[in-house]
């Protein structure tokens, strides 16, 4: 696999790898990308119309793991819909691994909830359990549940909610080119037991492979449960090996780079990079702290969690209501220190007008 990371938007592009290699037109491309991208005018363009609050509706989340910090964030959205719309939402934590999500779904089917959220893991990895919950009449809504965005039949999800992977994928990779003039040095970390994390690597892979002066150093595969244990140590072993060549970084996941920064400041490096840093998702909290001290993190494409987590309520009362998904897709988004105002979150503005209108008819 291949992949890549940035230097601070806006700033100098980073000139210590390798030579840009003649793509011009994909230089360009890039760089128009990443300025329409970085525009902080993020107005509401989802939905405005839609059924009535539907009362008396219990929701069970089940987690990936809470120690990722866009499912938790997701999470915290979803608890403060649910208080908005007058529903209960109870959270149970699959702890990372197959037989504790497979236990933590089996714990939610039996509860007999008015819905329940597959949060940020793939349900084939309980598709006994899925079949209970659909035999049992139970909506299943995914989040990062599958590749794509909205209703899915197999699984049996009513929709899922993610932003576009492709253009996530995309943006992180012309912004590496275009902060990089064309020239990089590139580790990738990407988790491949998450067959959502898979495909955006593959997709970051494709479009930085459209210029020569791009090379791949590394693919890191290191599942998100091990992060904290693994990471700092691959860092080191990745820093031996390819010194100064090593220009950027990009993750799939925003929590690889909290776990790497102590290993890059054992080893001098500089909170600012090289390696510069970004993150394709999911641009927790944590992440913005880093961006915006410079600390081993230079961007992040993030996932607006707090409306994914309102947006996961909407779409349980119109599959409650017996209307459709709303269709809606939040639009691909890059925070750098240069645009996220020191802010800890990025949202697209009115979100929670928006709902609460809907929900009171």
């Amino acid at each position: 696999m291949l992949a890549a990371a940035v230097a601070g938007c806006g700033g100098r592009a980073d000139t210590t790898g390798p030579s840009a290699a003649g793509c011009p037109a994909v230089l360009q491309e890039a760089r128009e990308d990443v300025t329409k991208a970085e525009s902080t005018d993020s107005a509401w363009t989802g939905p405005t119309t839609g059924p009535a609050a539907v009362p008396g509706k219990s929701i069970v989340y089940v987690a990936q793991t809470m120690t990722n910090p866009g499912v938790a964030g997701v999470a915290q959205g979803l608890r403060r819909a649910a208080k908005a719309i007058g529903w209960e939402v109870r959270v149970i934590d699959g702890q990372g691994s197959p037989a504790g999500i497979q236990a933590a779904l089996s714990q939610a089917v039996t509860l007999k909830p008015s819905g329940i959220v597959i949060g940020g893991f793939d349900p084939r990895l309980t598709s006994q359990q899925v079949a209970r919950a659909r035999a049992a009449g139970i909506p299943l809504i995914g989040w990062h549940a599958v590749d794509a965005p909205g209703p899915s039949t197999n699984p049996p999800l009513f929709t899922n909610i993610t932003t576009k992977v492709q253009d996530v994928a995309r943006i992180s990779a012309d912004w590496v080119i275009a902060r990089s003039d064309g020239g990089a040095g590139v580790v990738l970390f990407t988790d491949d037991s998450i067959p959502f994390a898979r495909t955006k690597a593959d997709l970051i892979e494709r479009r930085l492979a459209d210029c020569p002066g791009v090379e791949l150093l590394a693919s890191a595969n290191i599942p998100i449960p091990d992060a904290s244990r693994r990471t700092p140590q691959e860092v080191s072993s990745l820093l031996s090996r390819f010194g100064k060549k090593w220009t950027h970084s990009v993750a799939i996941n925003d929590l690889y780079f909290a776990d790497a920064a102590p290993a890059l400041r054992a080893a001098g490096k500089p909170g600012g990079g090289p390696p510069s840093n970004i993150g394709a998702g999911d641009g927790d909290p944590s992440a913005f702290q880093r961006i915006n001290s410079g600390q081993y993190q230079a961007a992040t494409v993030p996932e607006p969690l707090a409306q994914q987590g309102w947006q996961i309520a909407d779409e349980f009362n119109r599959a409650f209501a017996g209307r459709p998904a709303s269709g809606y897709v939040a639009p691909v988004h890059v925070v750098t220190a240069d645009n996220s105002g020191g802010a800890t979150s990025w949202d697209p503005r009115g979100y929670q007008e928006a709902y609460e209108r809907i929900w009171r008819g």
